[in-house]
């Protein structure tokens, strides 16, 4: 039995006359007769009632019918399936991420890639960036979203999204007053910052800058989740210092001055190791049409 023989019994069930459905089929009708001649030796039942005047379905033949329909219908699925993952347009990808991609680019990303990849399974895992740098080179994710710079062997990384840095303060707290903050106020404070074992780059590059203005912090504690941060800030036990996406959800109490660095921002990137699959190119030139060459924010 082949597909074609399903096709045209199904289509010959569909018209019950031979010479539609041979036109249906594009083949002569004698061809078409043959066929169903052969399925039904193959299948050792009758499956129409024809005579000169009419064609009808045994009762075999309607209830091979759906069998039949149900069959063409997976082998048409899995076709698909297999051209999709040819063109890399089906397929799972692995991508993790740190917490101040949730505001901006994550939703963009998961939804420009539904609407034109739908094929695609976005399997997302929110995890710092030397977890993902481990996770890259051992195959566990195909792409992390992190904070740059991130200097890996055999870790390739492209800017995506460039952040000024703000100051979390209680609300009542003095320096809320001020329009924007300069980084020789935030000397003999109690200042919370993300630590450095987290994003080594994102530290050092932090309080480089600082100190390049003049700044000096005092350090109260180094902690792994901003969100974290923003609910000690909340809680006054001091301020805290993070990028600006991921102060777009300050809890309640809680307000945010920029903080004067000059030109400094604090990157994040698009990290991998290969694009070795269809799917894993089609999911990084999307990223690079949504995301490179953004302008600071």
């Amino acid at each position: 039995m082949e597909l074609k023989h399903l096709r045209a019994f199904v289509t010959l069930a569909e018209e019950l006359h031979f010479g539609r459905a041979a036109q249906r089929l594009a083949i002569v009708q004698p061809a078409l007769s043959m066929q169903i001649k052969a399925l039904e030796g193959w299948l050792g039942v009758r499956l129409l009632d024809r005579n000169r005047h009419s064609v009808t379905l045994t009762d075999v033949g309607r209830l091979f019918l759906e069998e039949a329909r149900a069959t063409l219908h997976q082998a048409q699925h899995s076709a698909d399936v297999a051209r999709g993952l040819g063109r890399g347009e089906t397929g799972r990808i692995r991508l993790g991420f740190v917490s101040s991609v949730l505001p901006e680019l994550l939703p963009t990303l998961i939804r420009q890639a539904h609407q034109r990849y739908p094929g695609i399974q976005l399997e997302l895992k929110d995890m710092p960036g030397p977890d993902q740098i481990q996770a890259l080179k051992s195959g566990q994710l195909d792409f992390g979203l992190m904070r740059l710079p991130a200097p890996y062997a055999g870790v390739q990384t492209q800017a995506v999204l460039h952040e000024s840095i703000i100051v979390a303060l209680p609300a009542g707290h003095p320096m809320a007053k001020s329009p924007i903050i300069d980084a020789k106020a935030l000397a003999h404070l109690p200042v919370l910052i993300l630590a450095r074992r987290y994003a080594a780059g994102f530290y050092d590059s932090l309080l480089q800058a600082i100190a390049a203005q003049g700044g000096k912090l005092a350090v109260a504690d180094e902690l792994g989740e901003f969100t974290t941060m923003l609910a000690l800030v909340a809680a006054g036990l001091g301020i805290g210092l993070l990028p600006l996406n991921a102060a777009r959800a300050l809890p309640p109490g809680v307000i945010a001055r920029p903080l004067d660095l000059a030109d400094y921002r604090t990157t994040t990137g698009l990290a991998w190791t290969s694009l070795d699959t269809a799917v894993k190119t089609t999911a990084f030139n999307l990223m690079r049409e949504l995301f490179f060459n953004n302008g600071p924010l």
